[in-house]
């Protein structure tokens, strides 16, 4: 072969030189240019010796006179990196079976930071809502992140790439921690790939999140004396309308069986409504009774309803934070809501 791991390569569209550190397949290769690792085909890079010597020396002009007055240009500063977010990125490995046609075998996932700061963050596979493989570490700015390889055939079972960012310098104004996630369904993926071979690039990414959110403002009390607003409405005393209310729980399973004694006669979308619903009423209720914490078992199974009800949690006001992690009653099948008063 041409080239081995540790040769100097030029970078021919950006004239920047670099190391080979992997070889991909027998089209490319990864190369690190100043920290910054990424792949290229090997029509696109060339050593650097060799262009020394296959190209025209440019006639380099006169050099101007000087003189000792003369005042020293200041250099140009260099300009900031753009910033476009956080992503996740997959770079398929092809192989050619016994027929002479590519096959992609499996999937490298880096983690991408295009933002000027750094993150610590958690990282999850999880197939039908169990965790296949885990990671903590940090990523640093503008920085790529090797997280690991999938199997191509893998990607048939629908996997979900689940993530849990918080700063490494923590800041006040910022949220605690963000969770996001990336779901790719398999005619989704063979539409990207097939994108990729026709445009002859190497990778595609999907976006985590823009900019890292900010810390939700805490409600402040209205200025205003409760005599002064007697005059205009109708005041009732909170503790009095809580007793007329439902009690609350603090721990709601969301299984159909302990929803309904008919649940054989409904369909998917019946089931999901009525587990959405007593979502629904327990949350509104737990508020109401102004508890710190309310706990919803909606079980493991294909994370449909555990999805639904995290995008619901995602829009409620009163939700300080909530999480999905193992717990030994419930394992990774509930999750809990803490609240802010």
């Amino acid at each position: 072969m041409k080239y081995q791991i540790g040769d100097k390569v030029l970078i021919l569209h950006s004239e920047e030189e670099g190391t080979i550190i992997d070889f991909i397949n027998d089209k490319m290769v990864m190369v690190d240019v100043r920290g910054v690792k990424f792949p290229v085909y090997l029509d696109q890079i060339d050593f650097p010796y060799f262009r020394n010597f296959t190209q025209k020396k440019k006639q380099q002009p006169a050099k101007p006179r000087t003189f000792i007055d003369d005042i020293k240009k200041e250099k140009k500063t260099q300009e900031p990196r753009k910033e476009d977010g956080v992503w996740l990125n997959f770079l398929p490995v092809s192989d050619t079976d016994e027929f002479g046609d590519e096959v992609v075998e499996l999937l490298k996932v880096h983690l991408v930071n295009n933002t000027n700061t750094a993150y610590n963050f958690k990282y999850t596979l999880g197939f039908f809502g169990e965790p296949e493989f885990e990671l903590k570490n940090n990523v640093l700015p503008f920085q790529h992140f090797y997280l690991h390889d999938v199997p191509f055939a893998d990607m048939s079972d629908s996997p979900s790439f689940d993530f849990e960012f918080s700063l490494q310098k923590p800041d006040k104004a910022k949220a605690t921690h963000y969770e996001t996630s990336v779901k790719l369904k398999p005619k989704q993926l063979f539409e990207k790939i097939e994108t990729l071979r026709k445009r002859n690039e190497a990778s595609f990414s999907q976006k985590l999140f823009d900019v890292y959110p900010e810390k939700q403002p805490e409600e402040s009390p209205m200025d205003i004396s409760l005599s002064q607003l007697s005059q205009k409405f109708k005041v009732y005393n909170a503790k009095e309308a809580r007793k007329h209310l439902e009690p609350a729980r603090s721990v709601v399973d969301l299984h159909i069986e302990k929803l309904t004694d008919n649940a054989s006669r409904m369909n998917n979308f019946e089931m999901l409504t009525l587990q959405l619903d007593t979502f629904e009423k327990f949350y509104n209720l737990a508020v109401a009774h102004m508890q710190p914490m309310l706990t919803i078992i909606h079980g493991v199974g294909t994370g449909k309803l555990r999805d639904e009800i995290h995008d619901a949690l995602r829009l409620k006001k009163e939700v300080s934070y909530f999480v999905n992690q193992y717990h030994p009653s419930y394992g990774y099948g509930a999750t809990e809501i803490h609240f802010k008063y």
